[in-house]
């Protein structure tokens, strides 16, 4: 079974459409993908937050329903359900014209949502009952909203620890505009010597977590805002005063306060 998946270029929010030459192979269906409108930045608008979905086709005798899934930058999708796309001619999911192949639909977009690059995956279902991908674009949403730089708080440390001993700890991270706004929490680690630590070659940034992963991270409930990290020294490490800074940045890349915490390794 051969199957094509199609990435769509970026458009213009002001209306630019962009003539589509695909196809989408099933066991039983074949169908041509001419048009996908898409948009480059949305911003949120009290007046309108509606945004609009369009996939257009060669032919759709085949074809059962066409529906989309959008996902936000944090990874978490905004449609409770699918958006059925409608080739019905009714100006309430913007199909301008009946049976002439092009499936229109809304969806409304929320200033809470957060900013950031998102992504639209439309699927098809044929008259067999086969549902596969069809298209995937990707938009950039701007929810309006003054953007304020996280805070860091809260550190959780030790001030000594032993060389092959684990320790955890935590720091607190709050944003005015909501905590899926939160890009990365890191710190950076110098050694007693003064040189910087790079978990990967070329990378200075040791990434926290706040997803619940206690057994890697040590994070006991995700999505609280108090990220962790399990670390621990080998035993030839240095010994002495190891300097942590934390910082945190959100997804218009505006950083937070640093932290510094020295912690000594006896």
């Amino acid at each position: 079974m051969k199957k094509y998946f199609l990435s769509m270029a970026i458009l213009l929010i002001a209306g630019c459409e962009k003539d589509f030459d695909g196809i989408i192979q099933s066991e039983q269906t074949e169908f041509n993908v001419n048009y996908v409108g898409e948009y480059d930045t949305v911003r949120f608008s009290a007046f309108d937050s509606l945004l609009t979905l369009q996939l257009w086709m060669e032919n759709s005798s085949q074809i059962k329903s066409i529906f989309a899934d959008i996902y936000s930058s944090s990874g978490d999708k905004i449609n409770e359900t699918p958006v059925y796309l409608k080739d019905n001619g009714d100006p309430a999911n913007g199909d301008p014209v009946a049976n002439d192949n092009r499936f229109y639909n809304f969806i409304p977009l929320s200033r809470y949502y957060p900013v950031g690059k998102y992504e639209i995956q439309y699927y098809i279902t044929d008259i067999l009952d086969v549902t596969q991908l069809a298209a995937v674009g990707t938009f950039q949403f701007d929810n309006a909203q003054d953007n304020i730089a996280p805070q860091l708080s809260e550190l959780n440390m030790p001030d000594t620890v032993s060389r092959g001993v684990p320790f955890i700890f935590t720091v607190q991270v709050v944003d005015n505009n909501g905590l899926s706004d939160i890009e990365v929490v890191y710190f950076e680690l110098y050694r007693p010597d003064g040189s910087v630590v790079e978990p990967t070659p070329g990378n200075t940034k040791f990434f926290m977590d706040d997803t619940g992963n206690l057994t890697v991270f040590g994070d006991q409930l995700a999505g609280d805002g108090i990220y962790s990290f399990k670390n621990s020294f080998g035993e030839t490490a240095q010994t002495g005063n190891w300097r942590f800074e934390f910082e945190a940045l959100d997804r218009l890349n505006e950083l937070s306060n640093k932290i510094i915490k020295n912690v000594f390794v006896e």
